[in-house]
This record gives structure tokens, C-alpha cells and sequence, in this order.
């Protein structure tokens, strides 16, 4: 009953290396997972759907707008 509950006594340091060793790896897992999950998901959108190209067009129009209406306003600072 007693070797069950050795294990619990770890020193702090062990505790908090190991916890941290699987907190990094946790987030480079889960970094390289959703990575490849927004790949996949951007390349089906791009060859099925043909959404990209609108989004590209909206943004282009809006940087084009505030550019020329940028250029033509001086911008008043007190």
C-alpha cells in the first residue's frame, strides 16, 4: 500500500522540469496541429470555393480607398 504513494513524493524540481518539458511540448504539438489543420483548410477553401480571391479583391479596394483618400487629406495634429 505504502510503494503506491512513493511516487507523490517527488522533489519540486522534478515536478516542475516535467511539468514544463510537457507544457512545451503540448504547445508545439498543438502549434504544428492547427498549423496543418489551417493549411488543409485554406487549401481546400482556395480549389473548391474560390473565396480567396474575393477576400484579396475587398482588401485590395480597401488599401487602395484609404491610400488615396490618405494622400489627398492632410492629416491635422494639434
Amino acid at each position: 500500500m505504502i510503494n503506491k504513494y512513493q511516487n507523490a513524493e517527488s522533489s519540486m524540481g522534478r515536478i516542475f522540469r516535467n511539468n514544463f518539458m510537457g507544457g512545451i511540448a503540448w504547445g508545439i504539438g498543438a502549434t504544428i496541429g492547427m498549423s496543418l489543420l489551417f493549411a488543409i483548410l485554406g487549401l481546400i477553401l482556395s480549389t473548391k470555393l474560390d473565396f480567396i480571391p474575393v477576400v484579396g479583391t475587398f482588401v485590395t479596394d480597401v488599401t487602395k480607398f484609404v491610400l488615396e483618400n490618405l494622400q489627398t487629406k492632410p492629416l491635422l495634429i494639434k
